[in-house]
């Protein structure tokens, strides 16, 4: 029979980074000071669950609409960083490598996964490049094959826009060896040099 805390473990072992072992020691934590720990968790997480929206201008998981970086009147409105998904836009706003505004298009085309251009996010971007804003557009796709169809598919549809289209250097990563890395990161490293 399984109990509420083997049922605890089984959902903390589906969270990326978790495994059995790593959910089990989590969980104890957390039963071991259920007041400290368990509790604030269990009210954040059921606030979150209420409360978070997807930003009907970019795309981002908030708990308002427009989401924070929308409605930040100090970002660059004339720059925007086109991502895949809303854990690319933390990892940037993470990095504060950006300052301007978003788009998350929510996957990549890809023939094999079953993704077409209708099932990304596109058409709200569009928009946004008419109402004469943005003076850039930032792809900052995966360095994959579906990344780079991608971002040519984005770049012909905002083209009849007139605004300039810019893709995030790949190449060669800090600390990384030549004779390690493939052709193809070893080719657009050559081609992104600067």
């Amino acid at each position: 029979m399984i109990t509420d805390l083997d049922h605890l473990i089984g959902l903390f072992a589906k969270l990326p980074g978790f495994g059995p072992r790593s959910a089990r020691r989590a969980v104890l934590r957390l039963v071991e000071q259920p007041e400290a720990r368990m509790l604030p968790l269990a009210n954040a997480l059921l606030a979150v669950a209420r409360n978070v929206k997807v930003c009907t201008v970019c795309g981002n998981l908030d708990t308002r609409d427009p989401c924070g970086i929308c409605a930040d009147p100090h970002r660059e409105r004339d720059l925007i960083c086109v991502v895949e998904s809303v854990g690319d836009l933390w990892a940037l706003e993470r990095a504060r490598a950006h300052h301007g505004l978003y788009h998350v298009l929510g996957g990549t085309l890809s023939a094999i996964g079953g993704t077409g251009p209708e099932d990304l996010n596109l058409a709200s971007l569009l928009p946004r490049l008419g109402q004469g804003g943005a003076g850039e557009l930032i792809l900052a796709l995966s360095a994959t094959v579906d990344g780079a169809a991608t971002a040519h598919w984005v770049a012909d549809k905002v083209a009849p826009s007139g605004v300039r289209v810019t893709r995030v250097a790949q190449g060669v990563p800090m600390g990384g060896a030549l004779d390690v890395l493939d052709d193809g990161t070893l080719a657009a490293a050559l081609r992104a040099r600067r």
